[in-house]
């Protein structure tokens, strides 16, 4: 189970017509009570209309029913008949689930530019609210109405002391830090306030979807939902919350780059050494935006100095006499020059699946994990091809 594990919420995942050939295009995560709250949104400047109504919509207060989600089309670069859309949805979703339109969320994902077909759109949420359930289908069914070009869908839960948090995710392109990560919406039946409810869901994507990085490109929708029922009747404390949440985060994370475009490895950078956290996660971003570095990453080759060029490059600050590479725990370079290693065995190793990169950039305490694929020619086909 996922977004219907925590107790008090139902999800749903129908055919709305959105997508031919009958494949399912159109979800619904609901409250079956009152619940409140947070998101965190992207920060692509052309931001869709449904980023631009649920931004407005949990501005205006924390209490949120529903979340709509709907996959064949982005509702971006859409205009005012975009806007006008992603009201209508809301307006819909909220009669038939008897709250105010501003309880419910609104998301889309696909392509970019193209009009939603809003009538199909509109009769699908009539047509799922009253399908809603709390079961494992359902929540899986939801996760499978959000994909684009995934190939599985992705759903994680945490068990806590009396209380759980359940999520699901779409994702294997125009993922990049500083925004959401494609679509995500997160459950919990903890007791919380929201100020407590906002601060552990950033958090959590800061640590995660924060530090995944496929392919350099934020979308125009990412958008990143958490809802509290309270229904277990537990109020953790907010270190065991944000733990809670994080984890969802961190395993959907990982799961949004195992089934990234092209991908056919995931590595996992590791930074030692910088003055403080946020300075290593930056700098793990920063160097996994490289070309060169992804491409050395496919080809399993442990290029020390593809990675100490693509951190020169950049304005972080760090002491290329401290800089060191460790591949899979192996060091190659150490105090900024090579090491004796078994270059031929390492490459042999590191080739056969994904691995773990450890880059020290100074002596600070600063450490950070960042996540990513390699760039592969499957990848250049595949967004070359699509449309």
């Amino acid at each position: 189970m996922s977004v219907t594990a925590p107790v008090g919420f139902a999800a749903t995942g129908i055919a709305a017509g959105i997508k031919p050939e009958g494949q399912l295009d159109l979800a619904v995560v609901a409250a079956t009570g009152p619940a409140i709250g947070a998101a965190v949104f992207t920060t692509n400047r052309a931001e869709a209309a449904p980023v631009t109504l649920s931004r407005s919509h949990l501005g205006a207060g924390p209490s949120t029913r529903a979340v709509i989600l709907n996959s064949g089309g982005a509702n971006a670069g859409t205009g005012d008949a975009g806007m006008a859309d992603a009201r209508a949805t809301a307006d819909v979703a909220a009669a038939a689930l008897g709250c105010t339109p501003e309880e419910v969320l609104v998301c889309s994902t696909g392509g970019i530019g193209r009009q939603l077909p809003v009538g199909r759109v509109l009769a699908g949420v009539a047509d799922a609210v009253p399908r809603l359930t709390a079961d494992t289908h359902s929540g899986t069914a939801a996760a499978r109405a959000i994909m684009t070009t995934d190939t599985v869908p992705k759903e994680s839960v945490f068990r806590g002391a009396g209380f759980s948090v359940g999520g699901m995710a779409k994702g294997a392109g125009m993922v990049r830090p500083d925004m959401a990560t494609m679509l995500v919406v997160l459950t919990t039946d903890a007791e919380t306030d929201s100020d407590c409810l906002d601060r552990a869901l950033r958090q959590g994507v800061d640590e995660s979807f924060h530090a995944l990085n496929i392919d350099g490109c934020p979308s125009t929708n990412d958008t990143v939902i958490l809802l509290a029922s309270g229904q277990s009747g537990v109020t953790p404390d907010e270190a065991d919350l944000t733990e809670a949440v994080g984890s969802v985060c961190w395993d959907l994370a990982n799961q949004l780059a195992a089934d990234a475009e092209g991908a056919s490895r995931v590595v996992t950078v590791r930074v030692m050494g910088a003055p403080d956290d946020a300075t290593a996660r930056r700098a793990g971003r920063l160097v996994t935006d490289s070309a060169l570095v992804r491409s050395a990453f496919f080809g399993g080759d442990p290029n020390w100095g593809r990675l100490l060029g693509a951190l020169g490059a950049t304005d972080i600050e760090f002491d290329p006499a401290a800089f060191g590479i460790a591949y899979d725990g192996i060091p190659v370079a150490v105090a900024g020059t090579e090491v004796a290693h078994d270059r031929a065995a390492l490459h042999s190793s590191i080739a056969e699946g994904s691995f773990t990169v450890t880059m020290t950039i100074g002596t600070g305490e600063g450490t950070a994990k960042v996540l990513t694929t390699d760039l592969t020619p499957d990848y250049v086909t595949f967004n070359a091809e699509y449309s």
